[in-house]
């Protein structure tokens, strides 16, 4: 019997959506107030959930406990305060849309846990707009 256990986290970042390839106003046409010039921040709420069988023994899915050490480690301290664009490396070349945010947390956790795990990561960049990503 599968079961899915969840985490909840949260890291607040800066970011602006733009290409550097187009004028400010077409940037400003597709991206709208996420292209701002000086960037803008959002306060991220996620959520890691991992499904899998119960382990008979501890009656886990997977220790919470673990959990929340490897999210504190590979996303908040990561990505807490900071500006995506300019101090995440892997943003340098892509928008950190929280699409793309949501994958760079998907592709940190998930050398974690071994193929019986599933990972989804579910990431709020605001109260009613939040995307979700398991791979």
């Amino acid at each position: 019997m599968k079961v899915t256990v969840s985490r909840k986290a949260h890291f607040n970042a800066a970011h602006k959506l733009f290409r550097s390839d187009w004028s400010d106003e077409k940037n400003k046409k597709v991206f709208g107030k996420c292209a701002n010039e000086n960037y803008h921040g959002h306060n991220y709420e996620l959520i890691v959930s991992l499904t899998g069988e119960i382990d008979k023994e501890t009656g886990y899915v997977y220790d919470l406990g673990k959990l929340k050490n490897i999210i504190k480690a590979e996303v908040e301290e990561y990505l807490d305060h900071k500006n995506l664009n300019l101090d995440i490396d892997d943003f340098k070349t892509i928008n950190p849309s929280a699409e793309n945010i949501a994958i760079l947390i998907y592709n940190r956790l998930i050398t974690y846990f071994d193929e019986s795990y599933d990972l989804k990561i579910t990431l709020y960049e605001t109260p009613r707009n939040f995307v979700e990503y398991s791979g």
